[in-house]
């Protein structure tokens, strides 16, 4: 006797390319979340490799601390704060300034912290 079957077979593609999944555009997200109390989170899309530069001001444009300060790959980035200066000293209520800055492109976003 033959015993015949048939078997499917699927085939599937898969793309190698990571551009698929990289960022198409820089883009500096408002943190979340907003307004925070003490720690917040930062997201930013990175759409090639490149030197950044993330910082908090305060609201009369003295640097708080320096958050990012180096080369980074291309991707969907976050940081987070808590709310400390570069002494790591626990910050006031009031509203505070983030600033990208990655080659030529410069963004920059408010947040509340809340005590």
């Amino acid at each position: 006797d033959t015993l015949n079957f048939e078997i499917p077979i699927v085939v599937q593609y898969a793309s190698t390319d990571l551009g698929d999944f990289l960022p198409k555009e820089l883009i500096l997200h408002q943190n979340y979340p907003n307004p925070f109390n003490p720690i917040t989170l930062i997201h930013y899309d990175l759409p090639e490799d490149r030197f950044v530069n993330i910082t908090v001001y305060d609201m009369m444009g003295r640097l708080v601390k320096t958050l990012v300060n180096s080369s980074q790959t291309a991707g969907y980035k976050d940081i987070q704060w808590n709310a400390t200066n570069h002494r790591n000293e626990p910050l006031s209520a009031g509203l505070y300034l983030y600033t990208i800055q990655a080659e030529d492109f410069i963004e920059t976003r408010k947040m509340i912290l809340l005590k």
